[in-house]
């Protein structure tokens, strides 16, 4: 697809949405520089949200059927009708109509309130913020899956070296494994972001972030570029690091499916393990055996809130049980009687 294709596809969509809307994506995308994942992710929840408000406001045409609704024509009365009341309905809809999950629910929630704080603090089209008081759907947090360090080892050395992809592959689950990226972020790697030990990448919400580089993740880099076919290549893709075998760069659904390949083919179950599984490795593995602070492994792992870096101090129950039989009262009976 050209760019003016995409472009005109892009403005097509916009048609599709509220003037304010618009306003907000535009606001969202220029102003706080949030990437295209995450405004598409906030077009959705919006566009589904105002299809569920106006059929619930009796204004719907037609036929009254969800995806049919037109959301377009909704201005700023509107947006001023709604209501608290209107939110958590809304939120019942979700839960009960479209069996969302607590998680997915709470997204939706966290989408509204960025929405409504926006008419109210930056577009000024509203008095009120209804979801000024919308409580998010409680997450049950459980410790993150993770491969141990003799399972990544193993990972690494059952590859098959005789696979066409093979040097390309092991480049990439060992980027994963001891760098901690994110999916995106591994896919948009070019050769001209990697100084010596350092790859300068634009992480989530297009901030950039720096990645260093160990031993393993230089010499696998090193011997991938050095089997590189970069034979009828077109120039534009010569320098993305990873390519397909259509000479384009490698898809999210390629590394998906070349993780749980291998994964497999490692003797481990492939339905549980995901490049985010592997990401969460990394982080685990430098939490339990590289004595990596929580500060440090933040950075490492490019997150904005430390909240969500502390997942990992909750892994390790065998340092948790070392740490009480530490405890000097732990061999109260062997003590002289007082």
């Amino acid at each position: 697809m050209s760019k003016y294709e995409i472009e005109t596809e892009k403005q097509s969509k916009e048609d599709l949405l509220p003037p304010r809307v618009r306003d907000f994506m535009n606001y969202m995308s220029t102003i706080r520089g949030k990437s295209s994942s995450t405004i598409d992710a906030y077009t959705y929840d919006l566009t589904v949200f105002l299809k569920y408000m106006k059929i619930r406001k009796g204004l719907s045409d037609g036929n009254g059927e969800f995806e049919d609704t037109v959301i377009s024509d909704l201005d700023d009365d509107f947006l001023r009708s709604v209501n608290l009341s209107d939110l958590y309905s809304y939120m019942g809809f979700l839960e009960k109509q479209r069996d969302n999950s607590s998680y997915a629910r709470a997204r939706k929630s966290a989408s509204l309130r960025t929405f409504f704080r926006f008419l109210q603090g930056k577009a000024r089209v509203i008095d009120q913020n209804p979801a000024a008081e919308l409580e998010s759907p409680r997450i049950k947090k459980s410790a993150p899956v993770y491969l141990s360090l003799d399972e990544s080892v193993n990972l690494l050395k059952s590859m098959d070296k005789s696979d066409k992809d093979y040097y390309r592959d092991y480049c990439i689950l060992t980027l994963f494994l001891n760098c901690g990226m994110r999916l995106s972020e591994l896919i948009s790697i070019r050769k001209k972001m990697i100084r010596e030990d350092v790859i300068t990448i634009l992480g989530k919400g297009n901030k950039e972030r720096t990645v260093y580089l160990n031993k393993a993740c230089l010499k696998a880099i090193e011997e991938h570029l050095s089997h590189m076919d970069l034979t009828d290549v077109p120039e534009e893709n010569r320098d993305y690091l990873f390519l397909s075998s259509h000479k384009k760069p490698v898809s999210k659904r390629t590394v998906e499916r070349l993780v749980k390949k291998h994964i497999g083919q490692s003797g481990l179950d492939s339905e549980k393990y995901t490049p985010h599984k592997l990401r969460h490795t990394a982080a685990t593995l430098m939490y339990k055996h590289g004595d990596v602070d929580i500060r440090s492994l933040q950075m490492i792992l490019g997150h904005e809130n430390i909240s969500t870096t502390q997942i990992y101090t909750h892994v390790d129950d065998e340092r948790l049980r070392e740490s009480v039989k530490a405890n000097p009262l732990s061999d109260i009976d062997e003590w002289d009687d007082i």
